[in-house]
């Protein structure tokens, strides 16, 4: 089996992307997901512990969260290990699963993927990528996002180019959601091949 981290940088366009590999059969856990989870349960009063006043009727309240960060960038460090070590159990958890069912491939989405260091726990890196242009238009027209609050979410994030250098594959997703799937498709088809090739040396 063949476990494909995807990542990219805010408003690449990763979502969708990830959404397409779903589409085409492809086991999907995403890490913005298992935080949604977490932030309603187990993480709660963890993040109310390291943060007071962050939590609302026991879950995390993360517009009141994300303006904490926003003042204090040195919170970064502390809700994540917080929050990382449960991420990486639940996409451990997810793999496990997916390789006793015999699955030839499954997507693991993490938007920190590189910064994170989480690459040692995948076998290919997939970075979804766009002009910056085009990045900075759809990120803008996200409720509530300002010019500064892109400026911070950028200066965590490895840049563009660097992730693209380092990948093993990219989308490119600013040519249209047409092209886009295009790429997805013959990257989940090479990958099929590659998988059944796998299987087969190994039996």
């Amino acid at each position: 089996m063949i476990v494909i981290g995807l990542t990219g940088s805010i408003g690449m366009g990763k979502t969708t992307t990830a959404s397409m590999f779903a589409a085409e059969g492809i086991p999907v856990i995403s890490a913005d997901d298992v935080v949604h989870d977490l932030y309603e349960g187990e993480a709660a009063p963890l993040v109310e512990s390291a943060f007071p006043g962050t939590t609302v009727n026991g879950r995390v309240d993360r517009q009141m969260l994300g303006a904490r960060l926003l003042a204090d960038p040195s919170g970064f460090k502390r809700l994540e290990a917080i929050v990382h070590p449960l991420v990486r159990a639940a996409e451990q958890a997810f793999v496990e699963q997916h390789r006793r069912a015999g699955a030839e491939l499954v997507l693991v989405d993490v938007p920190l993927l590189f910064e994170s260091g989480a690459t040692g726990r995948v076998d290919r890196v997939v970075v979804v990528s766009c002009d910056p242009d085009i990045q900075k238009e759809r990120v803008l027209a996200r409720p509530g996002m300002t010019a500064d609050k892109f400026e911070a979410i950028l200066a965590r994030q490895l840049p563009d180019s660097e992730k693209r250098a380092r990948a093993d594959h990219v989308i490119d997703t600013g040519l249209g959601l047409e092209a886009a799937q295009r790429q997805v498709a013959e990257l989940v088809a090479r990958l099929r091949a590659e998988a059944q090739g796998k299987d087969g040396t190994d039996a």
